[in-house]
């Protein structure tokens, strides 16, 4: 992602899939607690639909919209954590591997490097804090 972009500014954007088609609304940020770096966003995909997480790595902010490189069905059967509170290890590692994803490896050199399989849970011990729509900072809780 662009790493010049305030993740709140993402709050209320519009989101749109690969092909620039409209998936919802950027409803919440979450940061990585470890580094304070956007990671992931959790798109409204309807008036009476559920959010979506999306990863905002490689994803880019394109004519004041979010473009997520992924197809618009991916991205709908995503997993459902609720959104609110933090995001898990395990959750995010579901998410990684539902798009696809390599997972990022922490500690190896001074950029994020990806690993083939899965590594321990331990070695990944992330917690993810929140951008609230409200624009309050990061969250708190488990």
């Amino acid at each position: 992602m662009q790493t010049d972009i305030d993740p709140r500014s993402l709050i209320g954007r519009r989101a749109v899939d690969s092909r620039g088609t409209k998936i919802g609304t950027v409803d919440e940020v979450y940061l990585d607690d470890a580094t304070g770096e956007p990671e992931w966003a959790a798109v409204r995909t309807g008036i009476f639909s559920r959010d979506a997480f999306v990863p905002l790595e490689p994803s880019e902010v394109e004519n004041e919209a979010l473009r997520i490189p992924f197809e618009r069905d991916l991205i709908k059967e995503a997993p459902d954590f609720g959104v609110g509170r933090h995001l898990s290890p395990e959750q995010e590692l579901q998410l990684y591997h539902h798009y696809g994803l390599d997972v990022p490896v922490r500690g190896e050199g001074p950029s994020p490097t990806t690993a083939p399989s899965v590594p321990p849970l331990a070695a990944r011990d992330r917690n993810f804090g929140r951008v609230a729509g409200s624009g309050s900072g990061s969250g708190s809780g488990g």
